[in-house]
């Protein structure tokens, strides 16, 4: 008989372990939202108006991955990124110290270009009478002064269709020149390095702009044929700027123009202090609570407290498993589930207590007083598990960090109040052939 216990005492410890495993260490496997330790919320939106709704919603995906990749080039840890409706991009980066360079990256549309300059001079001075020929577009090369103040120089009279573009791009670099300005090598793709070895054998002494988001960047004249797929892009930049646009390079050209339509620097809503009384606090109740527990339950207190420790290492564990982020309101939701987990015990100790009292056998009073205790924990944690779902799917931002750990907590309280303490409480009367129970 006791041998049918060791697969759910199996189930118990395989649970216990992997969820100690998935939040082993806990500073660095529990993420924390911008309301514990502060940082950046961006907003952006796919510009794109025109198209219809399906072709922006699938703007907005590309953009997203593309997004994640930069970020993720930038070492930012614990980014949250998501999507809103169908052409909205949410993004906060907890921790940022410099949310002006992240935005600036994060908003770039990337989009180069290898452009052939015209050399005729009677185009050149038409373009410039205002009369551009068709095929053709006026820009201008932008250089920066000595007081770092960018200034329109040369014009350019480029043709509008690229001959490359930045799709071909494998890698971008940062490196320096000999006079120690820094520039940004390009990487091509094995067909990226074709075109541009065709583009160069077939121009020579032509001048090729390199074109980053409608501005012209450099415009080297092209002086042999470029085999090998490699470029550069060089200009007065600061090793900052060289750095900052190696990475959007790297990591892609949004798909779509997008607007930052929001943004915030979030200082941390409970400073370090908050935190760590917080933190005493939910200890204290806590330590409280278990002692409440033991002294009027007795043993069944102590197995009150256990599943109680079990439903919050569980709750931790999934979230943590899910990469899901704690804030404010999720702690919250912590609080609130371990509220309801010892509630969920003592409706139970209180049915079989009501057992007891009309002559059952101890045995039979612990299975009638479960069996029936169940109905109430059902109707009271399914009416909470829907709350919880109608919070993540319809909430935004914090509230769904609310809903998730209310959910969780939850079907980790129905595991640990009904699963775990029915089996440890079944194996100890059967093993010690228990006739008396003091609650």
């Amino acid at each position: 008989m006791i041998k049918q216990y060791y697969a759910k005492f199996l189930i118990i410890a395989a649970v216990i372990g992997l969820c100690i495993w998935q939040i082993y260490p806990p500073q660095k496997k529990i993420k924390r939202g911008l309301d514990l330790q502060g940082g950046v919320q961006v907003v952006l939106e796919v510009a794109e108006t025109e198209q219809d709704e399906h072709i922006i919603s699938d703007l907005a995906d590309r953009a997203l991955e593309i997004i994640r990749n930069r970020i993720d080039a930038l070492g930012i840890t614990e980014p949250v990124i998501q999507k809103q409706g169908t052409d909205r991009i949410v993004i906060d980066l907890p921790g940022v110290q410099d949310p002006d360079k992240a935005i600036d990256i994060i908003g770039q549309t990337a989009l180069l270009e290898f452009k052939l300059v015209s050399d005729d001079p009677a185009l050149i001075k038409s373009a410039l009478d205002g009369n551009i020929p068709e095929g053709y577009q006026l820009l201008y090369t932008k250089e920066k002064d000595e007081r770092g103040i960018e200034r329109e120089t040369h014009p350019l009279l480029i043709k509008a269709e690229p001959e490359l573009t930045g799709r071909y791009i494998k890698d971008a670099y940062l490196g320096y020149e000999s006079s120690g300005f820094p520039y940004v090598t390009l990487e091509l793709n094995k067909e990226g390095a074709v075109l541009f070895e065709a583009i160069t054998g077939q121009n020579p002494n032509r001048q090729l702009a390199i074109v980053l988001d409608g501005v012209v960047k450099s415009a080297p004249v092209i002086k042999e044929r470029i085999s090998g797929g490699k470029a550069q892009i060089t200009g007065r930049f600061s090793t900052e700027e060289a750095r900052t646009l190696a990475i959007v390079l790297r990591a892609g050209a949004l798909p779509a123009k997008m607007e930052i339509v929001y943004r915030e620097v979030v200082g941390p809503t409970l400073g370090k202090e908050n935190i760590i009384q917080g933190l005493r606090a939910a200890i204290y109740g806590g330590l409280i609570v278990a002692v409440f527990m033991v002294i009027y339950y007795s043993v069944f207190g102590l197995l009150a407290n256990f599943a109680l420790a079990l439903n919050i290492l569980i709750l931790l564990g999934v979230v943590a498993m899910l990469k899901g982020v704690m804030t404010l309101p999720g702690i919250a939701g912590v609080a609130l589930t371990c509220g309801m987990a010892v509630d969920a015990n003592v409706i139970i100790f209180e049915r079989i207590k009501e057992e007891l009292k009309t002559g059952k056998s101890p045995k039979a009073a612990i299975d009638a007083g479960y069996k029936r205790a169940w109905t109430a924990i059902i109707d009271s944690n399914i009416t909470t598990i829907i709350v919880g779902v109608i919070l993540f799917f319809l909430g935004d931002g914090p509230i769904k960090g609310f809903g998730l750990t209310l959910i969780i907590g939850i079907l980790a309280n129905l595991f640990t109040a009904v699963f775990a303490t029915k089996t440890i409480v079944d194996w100890v009367m059967l093993s010690r052939k228990i006739e008396k129970v003091r609650i």
